[in-house]
């Protein structure tokens, strides 16, 4: 078996005025994520683990952040992408395992949504995906409630196996 490890991590400033997407599921929440596309910091950061798991160049040289063609974008069309461009390299996902960091908004009542919305875009299953939340214990941006952060590692193997 030839497996293959991808790791991602992404981080937006929080502001006032924008909607908090996470995981593809939008969260109720007076403030939001800054970003090009919705900002959804779960999914860019496993669309990076995925993309470097398969050997790909990062989301930023396949979605920049200055192409008007991903202004307010779906982030789960940007992983449907990346997923796609795995396949035809022949591998699939074996697990994804991620970290929600943020001060300001309790996950865990969103968890279970946000696996079974990453589930129906990667076309996998709900229990190939771990979705974990922490804090940063009032440390960084992150701590001071001015920012969400997430990590995330993919396992990869080839898909003929």
């Amino acid at each position: 078996m030839n497996f293959r490890i991808g790791q991602g991590y992404d981080i937006h400033q929080l502001v006032d005025h924008r909607s908090l997407i996470l995981g593809g599921v939008k969260i109720d929440q007076n403030m939001g994520l800054l970003g090009h596309s919705d900002a959804d910091v779960l999914s860019h950061a496993l669309t990076d683990s995925i993309l470097g798991g398969a050997g790909l160049l990062d989301m930023g040289h396949f979605f920049p952040d200055n192409d008007p063609l991903f202004k307010g974008i779906d982030s789960q069309k940007l992983l449907a992408k990346a997923i796609s461009m795995v396949r035809e390299k022949g591998l699939e996902i074996v697990n994804l395992d991620s970290t929600i960091i943020a001060e300001s908004h309790k996950m865990q009542p969103f968890i279970k949504i946000m696996r079974e919305k990453i589930s129906k875009t990667l076309n996998i299953k709900v229990s190939q995906i771990m979705i974990k939340a922490t804090t940063n214990e009032t440390l960084d941006a992150v701590g001071a409630k001015k920012a969400i952060a997430a990590h995330a590692i993919c396992l990869l193997t080839n898909s003929n196996i």
